[in-house]
């Protein structure tokens, strides 16, 4: 990989480290309500994941701030949305579950575990009747490779080999539930590899993500059906703020800590690349200066209009609508 897609890829996780640690104190502060699910420890997962593929329809999971900023929506729109702001992407309706944007072709945050997956099967299946030139790719996590929609949508992907990446970020846990309890191996890969092929990664290497979905991405364009890709994390946090973690031990969050993908991926820029440490710590600082922009636009954002509380929510031309 190139010297500045790397130094880029460097920046995007160090923004996403500090927008997700900041989004916490805030959340314990009082100005961000609702549900929080932080992304710190997979910021190389999300980062890569989505610069590989920069041209195509995404689907994601709810614990998406990362993946929506690393896909080209601006920081500060993000945070007003977890402020529930009006200047938020989602004008403050969505929060943090719940980005949505369009004209990225970013379809994120499905609060439904697994939902996202046979949305983006129909998608793939339009991409394809209309002869698109992209793949479509789709992001969950392992708990969502458990449900029945889950089988289906690897059947039919198969079956009419849909232009489709699907991405597991197998996190090893569903929630507190540690995937081993529900599911006969450890490698969810080994549910799709009877429908495609499948390609398996660590997640917390930036390069090594980055390298996998551009291998996917290129097999599914030339022709060859859908790709399934299992990406090996480990996040720091509980599955979302209101998760203490505390079924983890502390053993085993050393373990997940040491393998730190910012450390792996700066110590890559410096052995490798031989990138100054004076660059690097311009990216960090950068990376904080837009951060705190963030903050200071959220919470000098107004908030939604309350004349403007059933707006999207009923049709106006039908029988149930508001007046």
């Amino acid at each position: 990989m190139k010297k500045l897609k790397t130094e880029e890829l460097y920046y995007l996780m160090s923004l996403g480290r500090k927008f997700e640690n900041v989004a916490k104190e805030y959340y314990l502060k009082g100005n961000i309500s609702g549900f929080l699910h932080l992304d710190i420890g997979q910021e190389g997962f999300s980062v890569a994941s989505m610069k590989a593929f920069e041209k195509g329809d995404v689907f994601t999971t709810y614990r998406e701030h990362v993946l929506a900023i690393a896909r080209g929506m601006e920081p500060k729109v993000v945070m007003a949305e977890l402020f529930g702001k009006e200047s938020g992407v989602s004008k403050g309706r969505g929060g943090s579950m719940h980005l949505f944007e369009p004209k990225l072709d970013f379809y994120g945050g499905d609060a439904i575990v697994g939902g996202q997956i046979v949305n983006a099967v129909g998608c793939a299946y339009a991409r394809k009747y209309q002869e698109s030139e992209n793949a479509v790719m789709v992001i969950f996590g392992d708990g969502a490779s458990n449900g029945g929609a889950f089988f289906e949508s690897l059947n039919i992907a198969s079956a009419w080999k849909l232009p489709l990446l699907f991405l597991c970020e197998n996190n090893e846990y569903a929630i507190g539930t540690k995937i081993t309890r529900v599911s006969h191996f450890e490698k969810q890969s080994n549910k799709a590899k009877p429908y495609m092929r499948t390609i398996e990664v660590d997640g917390m290497d930036a390069l090594a993500v980055y390298g996998a979905v551009e291998e996917a991405n290129k097999y599914i364009l030339e022709g060859n059906g859908p790709c399934f890709v299992e990406a090996k994390t480990c996040r720091y946090e509980g599955h979302s703020v209101a998760d203490s973690n505390s079924y983890r031990s502390a053993e085993e969050m050393k373990i997940c800590k040491e393998r730190d993908p910012l450390e792996k991926l700066k110590k890559s820029l410096i052995e490798e690349f031989e990138t100054p440490e004076s660059l690097i710590t311009n990216l960090e600082n950068k990376a904080e200066k837009i951060v705190d922009e963030a903050v200071e636009f959220a919470l000098n954002a107004k908030e939604p209009d309350v004349s403007s509380l059933f707006d999207n929510v009923f049709c106006k031309e039908c029988g149930n609508a508001v007046s």
